[in-house]
């Protein structure tokens, strides 16, 4: 199964990262750019026998390694392809 994890930053915490890239967007002409949030995506192949147990498996990783949990929120997606 495939696993997508979007990573981002929770409300609240600064992203010197997006407003970097807000900054250099506006430096460009692209001045209707109000805000920038930068986050990553994370692609995984995952050996499992169900959805299910593909979900729980990505969603200890999230929790071990992939997200910081106390500033990063994360949403996983399943495929089968």
């Amino acid at each position: 199964m495939k696993a997508r994890v979007h990573v981002m930053l929770k409300a609240g915490v600064l992203d010197p990262q997006g407003e970097a890239v807000r900054h250099a967007l506006g430096a460009l002409g692209f001045d209707q750019v109000g805000g920038v949030r930068q986050g990553k995506v994370i692609d995984l192949e995952v050996d499992a026998s169900s959805e299910e147990a593909a979900r729980a498996s990505v969603t200890e990783m999230c929790e071990k390694l992939l997200a910081n949990t106390v500033i990063e929120k994360y949403d996983i997606e399943i495929s089968a392809a």
